[in-house]
């Protein structure tokens, strides 16, 4: 009897108050109608060790247990699992591309240990991504738990699916539906009909680009190394400047905007007058972050041995003879000032590109408003 009590005290250990009482009973009963007909077969009381036996073929105390509690018995059910795959396939790509460009800033402000680059950005990426599995995890368990079913699982439309072919890799960037059947053989000098692309796939990349940017930026993913730059094997600190607090809220509300967006699309690929809409806003409100960073002028604040230099710039730098100085890499661009100077000049290319590509943005989804 003592290992008996043991046994159910274990299994009531991890029931609900109010069930304990009478499940303990009802295994308290097949218990000892199993010890008994065990006695009967062999003419004797059990030994410890055969009584032992017979516990373990019922079950350990956490599975016995997991067969009367109420709910959801995995983290990830198999109705959600593909979505989960998906989402953290899609996610370490962009993982991917991120340490990529911060492995590609490293190489070009003149590291002399280019291996040591290669192993931070590696590490940086199996760190991130750890916390991407783990935050998708949560999420999907959350989702599990409380049976939350969002409308695209379950109102879903046979011509969205191609969205979800993407979470196999071998088909990411590849073209999605079949190829239409040409109703008379073509004439020899006429091509035959390209497959159709799923028009979904570039806001699934953007929904999930932006999604890493808002963990990135409210602290809940984190890029080693990408606050530091390499100048001739030694670190130099990257310290953000106050325009990026003033900003923050903005940029985090353009972020979320942006993301909401792109999930419709993502879902309704066809609603392109109203996608066009939503854009036009979006881009005029990137414009405008984009003005307000560019005329702080000052972005960044590099500090190496107690020097410090400023990666800063005006609209002076918009001209071809700055780009040259880009490929003169020589050890007097490695020292804290020349690093400073060739990404100062990097920033106000790349802020000059973004407001340009916005506000083409602006006219082309004003075109296909008035299109469709």
């Amino acid at each position: 009897m003592d290992m008996i009590d043991r046994y159910l005290n274990a299994v009531a250990a991890q029931l609900p108050q109010d069930e304990r009482a009478d499940i303990v009973a009802e295994l308290r009963d097949l218990i000892l109608s199993r010890f008994e007909a065990k006695e009967e077969e062999l003419g004797r009381p059990l030994t410890e060790d055969e009584q032992e036996a017979i516990l373990r073929e019922i079950g350990h105390p956490l599975v016995v247990a997991a067969r009367y509690r109420k709910g959801p018995d995995s983290l990830v059910g198999p109705q959600l699992f593909p979505y989960w795959l998906f989402g953290v396939k899609a996610g370490l790509l962009v993982l991917l591309a991120v340490q990529a460009i911060g492995l590609f800033i490293h190489l070009i402000s003149g590291t002399d240990d280019a291996g040591q680059a290669i192993s931070h950005a590696f590490h940086g990426f199996f760190s991130s991504g750890l916390t991407l599995i783990g935050v998708a995890t949560v999420a999907a368990a959350i989702f599990e738990q409380y049976d939350i079913r969002p409308k695209w699982m379950t109102q879903w439309r046979v011509r969205d699916l191609g969205a979800f072919g993407l979470s196999d890799p071998a088909t990411w960037g590849a073209k999605v539906g079949p190829m239409e059947p040409l109703k008379a053989p073509p004439a020899p000098w006429a091509r035959p009909r390209a497959t159709k692309a799923w028009p979904g796939g570039e806001y699934l990349f953007s929904f999930i680009a932006v999604g890493m940017f808002s963990l990135w930026w409210v602290g809940v993913l984190h890029f080693p190394g990408l606050m530091h730059v390499q100048l001739l094997g030694e670190d130099a600190t990257v310290t953000p400047a106050p325009i990026w607090s003033t900003l923050f809220v903005p940029i985090l509300v353009y972020a979320l905007i942006q993301m909401s967006v792109d999930l419709n699309s993502l879902f309704r690929p066809y609603a392109v007058r109203l996608r066009a809409l939503a854009r036009i806003p979006i881009a005029i409100a990137g414009l405008w972050l984009t003005y307000v960073i560019f005329q702080a002028g000052h972005w960044f604040t590099l500090t190496h041995d107690g020097e410090t230099a400023r990666i800063a710039g005006d609209w002076i730098m918009l001209d071809l003879d700055s780009l040259r100085t880009l490929g003169r890499l020589g050890d007097g661009a490695r020292d804290l000032v020349g690093v400073a100077s060739t990404l100062s000049v990097v920033m106000v290319w790349v802020l000059a590109f973004s407001a340009i590509s916005l506000a083409c943005s602006v006219v082309f989804n004003l075109w296909r408003l008035a299109r469709g």
